[in-house]
């Protein structure tokens, strides 16, 4: 099993450096971060399903699906790139090419991202000047600060790690994430780098990484957009030399503590969602396909009247209902039964159960679950989401300025 490391980032893989520092595109902020790998990495990647894709995001796109390895990740933010046409596009491989340049790699070795602003031109210009800044300061220790310069809105720096401890070694994840508006994954709306000193084919890292971005990223929402840069990274540098292959005890341990981490991240996106204050788990049970359960879940995570009643406390079960009637899924309103945490609020032919003193003392608390049997079948899933808020519309009413 997994040990989680207390302070860990995505450094904490072996053969791993990462960096953060300021270079002029935020007012004073840290806006520009470099992950880099001493040996070559196998890589993987998922990518925004938003038809308007940002120009660094289509460049790495390409580049993770010709299999090919890769070195390095650098990443800017404060200015997402996107909507800003050729010249956009231009900046973006120029952004490549220096950091390639500055590490004596080929420019298909470096992933690129960028966050931030939409529609207004990337001063590329400032990031080629911190390269040279930001390649001195790489280091085993500085995953923490690459964290933090790729934060736009964010108030928390999100970093996480876990050590698997196998009979011929450890093999280590770790992982970095970016992520507080402008989120409902149609992959994974946010930014996400993982990092493992394990040893995984490319044919293998991609089904690998797909699989727990679903079961994470993808269930996820704070305010219902996709936009247009996101992706979530994993690469593998065999550091450790202990190979993931399928049909071992390794493959399956490394595929829960895959799991875990990318759960964690997405739910540190939620926790700090934009004017968020409480993180909502919501559990679909009893759907008559996965496809269902999946959404029921999303309306339900996506519904602002869910959320802003979720956000006053308000027991107002007929909106969650409301949300699932609405979703497209295959059920009988008449079998579904509401709870929050253990307390009843609904039960099947409409049967009340609430307690309103008792519910609104659950929906005030920081943390609670909102558990919807459908009554229809076997099927479940597990949706993340947060309140809407009053903040909310001030940070993005403002967020230009």
């Amino acid at each position: 099993m997994y040990q989680i490391i207390e302070g860990g980032s995505v450094t904490s893989a072996k053969g791993f450096k990462a960096a953060g520092t300021f270079c002029g595109i935020k007012k004073r902020k840290k806006d520009l971060a470099l992950i880099y790998s001493e040996l070559s990495c196998s890589v993987a990647g998922t990518f925004t399903l938003n038809k308007v894709k940002a120009a660094p995001l289509v460049i790495s796109q390409n580049l993770v699906r010709l299999g090919k390895n890769v070195k390095a990740i650098l990443i800017n933010s404060g200015n997402a790139n996107a909507c800003t046409g050729d010249s956009g596009y231009d900046d973006a491989l120029k952004m490549q090419r220096s950091c390639a340049e500055k590490l004596n790699i080929s420019p298909s070795e470096v992933i690129i991202s960028s966050t931030g602003v939409i529609g207004q031109k990337l001063p590329v210009e400032k990031i080629e000047s911190g390269l040279d800044e930001i390649i001195t300061l790489l280091s085993s220790e500085g995953g923490f600060d690459a964290a933090e310069a790729i934060m736009t809105t964010d108030t928390k720096i999100k970093s996480f790690a876990v050590k698997l401890k196998f009979k011929d070694g450890d093999v280590t994840i770790g992982g970095i994430a970016k992520g507080s508006g402008m989120i409902m994954p149609n992959m994974a709306t946010m930014l996400g780098f993982i990092s493992t000193d394990a040893l995984i084919e490319t044919n293998l890292i991609q089904e690998i990484l797909s699989q727990a971005v679903n079961n994470s990223f993808n269930k996820i929402s704070v305010d219902g957009e996709t936009s247009t840069n996101d992706m979530v990274i994993l690469l593998a540098n065999g550091a450790s030399s202990i190979k993931i292959e399928k049909g071992t005890s390794e493959y399956e341990e490394f595929l829960f503590a895959l799991n875990f981490i990318t759960i964690e991240m997405a739910k540190s996106i939620v926790s700090d969602g934009e004017g968020a204050t409480k993180l909502v788990t919501i559990n679909v049970f009893g759907a008559k396909s996965k496809e269902d359960a999946n959404l029921v879940g999303k309306s339900i995570a996506n519904s602002s009247l869910v959320k802003t009643a979720i956000h006053g406390a308000d027991a107002n079960w007929g909106r969650i209902l409301s949300a699932a009637g609405q979703s497209g899924a295959d059920f009988d309103p008449s079998k579904v039964s509401i709870s929050f945490n253990d307390l009843p609020i609904l039960l099947p032919n409409y049967k009340l159960a609430i307690d309103e003193t008792l519910a609104s003392e659950i929906l005030s608390r920081n943390e609670f679950v909102i558990n919807i049997n459908l009554g229809s079948g076997t099927e479940e899933c597990v949706w993340w989401t947060c309140d809407l808020s009053e903040e909310y519309v001030k940070i993005n009413a403002d967020y230009r300025t």
